[in-house]
């Protein structure tokens, strides 16, 4: 841990810059406390170890702070100076009696609170989402920074993430989806920004690296709205989530097929218009291409030119396939407040952009054309070409409401 109290209750914090020898000569003269157990503490001032207090041998503290690691003391302690330097009010370890937790920093930004937590380590999803309800119940705004040791790329613009990935994951006011994290031996930020998943654990993304004199906290706050993807690239992603279903079929994926099989749908003759990327199909770990299927057999297969089809209808549909465990709603603690409606209705705005539906008031779509399902592989490829032609190579990201 980096703060301690003295016997006269006074704060010192190790987050600020300190010349050992000055720290010997108070060690020598001082004694130094748990703010949170009220134990004596040691301070310790390695020549190769940052400079921490320690409990005595024997002694348990509740939040057992012993076990962090260097990498995690130095990077909350860079990230705590980062903060300073912009002239942000930020305590370093600050406990909350009421509430009982400690964030690896509090600070306060245009009039908000907010707890940052810098996690180094996995820690259990209920504990994750336990301490961020604790922290929106009680007025802060969570900020959860994953160690860059986590991070990954799989390919170039392709990312393997976990649900314990997805645990960090924030939006901005401009709907843009991003993980943050930061690395304290590297000592840059690195931030995982435009994530748009094509399947349960694998996402289109772009990473960005800023050195922490060149970011500051609004950028971290809100990161640059989405780019877009070419369609190519998205369609053969899609193409390869249908393979390894047709493959490693599991009992979802067969039940998925079954219920195509039983609409007379083949998986591999899937219209282009089936299985676009929308920004909040990132709250459904569902892959696009088999909940945008679900979604076209339960609103759109049966509608004809001039029928309605309401949000209600919409909500409906979604409630009823994730009640029967065919459609699985990511579970985002910091975004709880996102419903994932919205990503249905970004799906419905991509079809009004491509001429099959038309947007009718703020609560219905209206069907302009029925979506064409090829019967044959030349069929399904003079299809894509058409598509292609008539609404170009980039898959357009709809950010309307």
């Amino acid at each position: 841990m980096l703060t301690a109290l003295t016997k006269n209750g006074e704060t010192l914090c190790l987050g600020h810059e300190h010349k050992k020898e000055s720290l010997v000569s108070l060690r020598s003269k001082e004694e130094f406390f748990c703010p949170i157990c009220g134990e004596s503490l040691l301070l310790k001032l390695g020549d190769h170890r940052i400079f921490h207090f320690a409990h005595k041998r024997g002694r348990t503290c509740r939040e057992f702070y012993d076990h962090e690691s260097i990498y995690h003391l130095d990077g909350k302690r860079q990230l705590y100076q980062w903060l300073i330097k912009q002239n942000i009010p930020a305590v370093l370890e600050y406990f909350d009696k009421e509430i009982q937790q400690r964030p690896d920093i509090m600070f306060k930004f245009k009039g908000k609170k907010y707890a940052l937590e810098y996690q180094c380590s996995p820690i259990p999803e209920e504990v994750f989402s336990k301490r961020t309800r604790t922290y929106l119940e009680n007025e802060y705004i969570p900020l959860w920074i994953i160690a860059s040791s986590h991070l990954q790329q799989q390919r170039r613009d392709i990312d393997n993430l976990t649900n314990f990935h997805y645990l960090f994951l924030r939006s901005s006011s401009l709907d843009t989806f991003f993980i943050p994290s930061y690395c304290p031996e590297k000592q840059h930020f690195h931030l995982v920004e435009s994530i748009t998943p094509f399947s349960i654990k694998n996402a289109f993304t772009q990473h960005s690296f800023y050195s922490p004199d060149r970011l500051e906290i609004t950028r971290l706050l809100a990161p640059k709205p989405q780019k877009s993807i070419y369609m190519s690239k998205w369609k053969i992603e899609m193409d390869r989530v249908i393979q390894n279903m047709i493959r490693y079929p599991d009992q979802g994926k067969k039940r998925f097929l079954l219920e195509l099989y039983n609409n007379c749908l083949n998986p591999f003759l899937l219209p282009p218009e089936i299985g676009l990327p929308v920004p909040h199909s990132i709250l459904i770990q569902t892959s696009p291409v088999i909940w945008q299927t679900y979604v076209y057999l339960d609103l759109l297969a049966n509608k004809n030119p001039g029928d309605y089809i309401t949000i209600q209808e919409m909500k409906q549909h979604l409630n009823r396939r994730v009640a029967r465990h065919k459609v699985v709603i990511r579970h985002l603690p910091q975004l709880r407040h996102l419903n994932p409606l919205l990503a249905i209705i970004e799906y419905f705005l991509y079809l009004t952009k491509l001429g099959i539906l038309s947007k009718m008031g703020e609560t219905c779509f209206q069907v302009k054309q029925k979506i064409w399902i090829p019967h044959s592989n030349r069929e399904r490829d003079e299809n894509m070409v058409r598509f292609n032609q008539k609404h170009g190579s980039l898959c357009k990201i709809i950010n309307e409401n």
